[in-house]
């Protein structure tokens, strides 16, 4: 599986998920544009440690070509700016990662639309859909101009799960189901130009800030099972990762047109594996989480 020649963009690569699936497609040979807000010299709201230029440097040492660009995709001329910049230098675009959320300081657990922060809830949809709708307004244009270009709508939850159970609050169900319709409508409008677009989930995601939740580190995440079990079926960001380079990869990726789609799921037709060989298939349990006691929506799916 090679994407040697392909030009990526992961939008939202600043960490978790955004980040395991540009470092995935740098090991595939990809050139990567990696943006995000945080950068060495400044930081989100999200006051975190990790930055678009370490999430670069993760695409090189793997063997692509990281390019780290601050970018705010709220702000329309600065997508415009970056897309008129990857035309410049590559000519095109094969792969669009709509990775952009922002919302885990801004949700509330279980929290009906009246008792919900209401700034918070409106900024969470702001972060959560208009960044991907204004990022594929200027970066699909590009992605078009050659056939057999791939757009991943990153969300949280498959379509059939999500439409039946209630994620969180009214502000966060509608940010991650709205994302899974968007794909479906953008791949009636790509499909004419030879492009696919689906929605993709990872499962449960042992992203930086779930092993600080727990804890835990990458390296002795398996000690937060003895407080709650069933993060043995968690995965790490690189997972989804493979997931979006194996996609990529696929001639025939067309077939997915449209669709919702897990790591896990997959996982089980590519036959890729997370870090450790494992192939978890987190969706795949996640009734039986629930059935357990401990509801799905608080086990820190994404």
């Amino acid at each position: 599986m090679t994407l040697e020649g392909k030009v990526a963009l992961v939008a939202g690569a600043t960490r978790g998920a955004g980040r395991g699936i540009a470092v995935e497609l740098g090991a595939a040979g990809a050139t990567v544009y990696v943006t995000g807000r945080t950068t060495r010299a400044h930081q989100s709201e999200y006051a975190r440690p990790e930055t678009i230029e370490e999430t670069a440097e993760l695409v090189s040492a793997q063997g692509g070509h990281g390019i780290a660009v601050q970018v705010d995709h709220l702000v329309a001329e600065d997508v415009r700016k970056l897309v008129d910049r990857i035309r410049a230098e590559q000519g095109r675009l094969d792969v669009l990662v709509n990775d952009i959320w922002g919302g885990e300081k801004l949700f509330e657990w279980n929290k009906p639309v009246w008792e919900h922060d209401l700034t918070n809830g409106l900024r969470m949809l702001r972060l959560g859909i208009d960044t991907h709708l204004i990022t594929a307004h200027y970066a699909l244009p590009l992605l078009i101009e050659r056939p057999g270009g791939l757009l991943v709508e990153v969300t949280d939850g498959t379509a059939e799960y999500n439409a039946e159970h209630y994620r969180l609050s009214p502000f966060y169900d509608l940010a991650k189901v709205s994302v899974t319709r968007m794909a479906w409508a953008h791949a009636k409008d790509l499909a004419p130009h030879g492009a696919t677009s689906i929605s993709l989930t990872p499962g449960w995601l042992r992203s930086e800030m779930m092993l600080e939740a727990f804890g835990v580190t990458e390296d002795n995440w398996r000690d937060a099972t003895a407080k709650v079990p069933h993060f043995v079926i968690s995965e790490t960001p690189r997972f989804i990762g493979r997931a979006v380079a194996a996609l990529a990869a696929d001639p025939d990726r067309s077939r997915w047109n449209g669709l919702s789609l897990s790591s896990g799921g997959l996982a089980q037709v590519y036959g890729f594996t997370d870090l450790d060989g494992s192939r978890p298939d987190a969706w795949r349990y996640v009734p039986e989480v629930q059935d357990a006691g401990k509801p799905a929506d608080a086990t820190g799916y994404r």
